[in-house]
């Protein structure tokens, strides 16, 4: 195995007199900060490549070598997980440097390794920083059981949003609460409540054995980093059925085509089985966006929020997620059995109130139609 470079070892060569350690390409995300810069990118061939305010930014320096992009992954990983990624071509990992907690990702494509590293604030967000469009997160944290659904695609703050409610939980009231991570990205402190994170490969193989075994451990709630699969979706199902409250995340963009993702995950023969049980333990869904604010730099969230109410639950049952949508429109007062928004109307209030621009919302909504025709409603 080949030795550990230090953090601070400068192995990339921006010019003759000019080299840089992973620590000085991690830095630019505390001098910026990470609302605006979130990822890094390394990749052989290329020079290190920022995603700013939502946008990927090629830095001006040569393309990475093979070893260089070696000697700087290998700076930020320990031996195990450096096996783990000779071995089995990929590896996820986490570190803490200062304030700023990362999330990375190595793997390797037809140019060989390559490194994906996704910064996060060290510090658990106070839940009303979210940015929630109402006060459905003081239902969701009085829950006892059922199922919490955060979705949206890669990097719009799924874990972001449920590492505060759980911290919230952690906080006000006393349970035990367990969670399931690949890799684990925000550390939850043990409060009120007691928390247990277990982070997947290093303290159990997969998510379907650390369902299986927390069942075992007494929770109240638990935490499904992300339901991959039948066996996972199952025994996250069942453990929403069984008297615990559990949060979860998929990449879907809106919460009737959240619906479709789970119960096609089933065969046509399940599906009604499934259906069945989606709509009795299914609680929320949240469908998260990032949006650029207007006029200054940084993004917004924006939500579309499903309450399974009891109407909502006979569509589920009858498999008509499609029909979802005009209840999401119309149980809309914030109040504890609607507080229901479709994502066109959170961007309505956004724009609005000029938080966002028309043209940002225009390019953010699901569906153009309803975002057009609830603007000209506010007229």
């Amino acid at each position: 195995m080949s030795p550990k470079p230090a953090l601070d070892a400068k192995l990339y060569a921006v010019s003759d007199a000019r080299r840089l350690s992973m620590q000085d390409l991690l830095d630019s995300f505390q001098r910026h900060g990470t609302m605006r810069v979130t990822d890094l990118h390394l990749k052989t061939g290329l020079a290190p490549i920022y995603r700013v305010d939502g946008g990927l930014k090629v830095t001006s320096g040569p393309g990475l070598k093979p070893a260089t992009v070696e000697g700087l992954t290998r700076s930020l990983l320990s031996d195990a997980e450096w096996t783990t990624l000779t071995e089995k071509r990929s590896v996820n990992s986490s570190m803490l440097l200062g304030d700023t907690r990362f999330r990375v990702n190595c793997f390797h494509d037809r140019c060989g390794l390559a490194v994906a590293i996704r910064a996060l604030d060290a510090r658990t967000p106070q839940v009303e920083q979210i940015g929630f469009p109402n006060d459905v997160w003081r239902d969701i944290i009085e829950l006892r059981q059922g199922l919490v659904l955060l979705t949206g695609t890669t990097g719009v703050g799924k874990t972001t949003t449920i590492a505060a409610l759980l911290d919230r939980i952690a906080q006000t009231r006393p349970c035990h609460i367990i969670t399931l991570e690949d890799p684990i990205e925000y550390h939850l402190e043990s409060q009120t409540a007691i928390i247990s994170q277990r982070a997947i490969g290093r303290d159990v193989p997969n998510y379907e054995r650390g369902l299986r075994d927390c069942l075992r451990e007494d929770p109240d709630v638990i935490f499904v980093g992300e339901m991959t699969d039948q066996e996972s979706t199952t025994w996250t199902l069942t453990a929403a059925e069984t008297g615990h409250l559990v949060f979860s995340a998929l990449h879907t963009r809106d919460a009737s085509g959240t619906i479709t993702r789970l119960l096609d995950l089933y065969p046509a023969n399940r599906q009604e089985e499934m259906a069945h049980q989606l709509s009795l333990g299914l609680r929320y869904i949240i469908s998260q966006k990032l949006v650029p604010r207007a006029g200054e730099k940084g993004r917004v969230a924006v939500m579309e929020i499903l309450n399974n109410t009891y109407g909502v639950a006979n569509l589920i049952r009858q498999v008509k997620p499609e029909q979802i949508y005009s209840l999401m429109q119309t149980h809309t007062k914030d109040i504890p059995r609607q507080r229901m928004t479709t994502l066109e109307r959170s961007l309505v209030e956004l724009v609005r109130s000029e938080t966002i621009s028309l043209p940002e919302a225009e390019r953010t909504a699901n569906r153009l139609p309803e975002l057009q025709a609830a603007l000209q409603a506010e007229e």
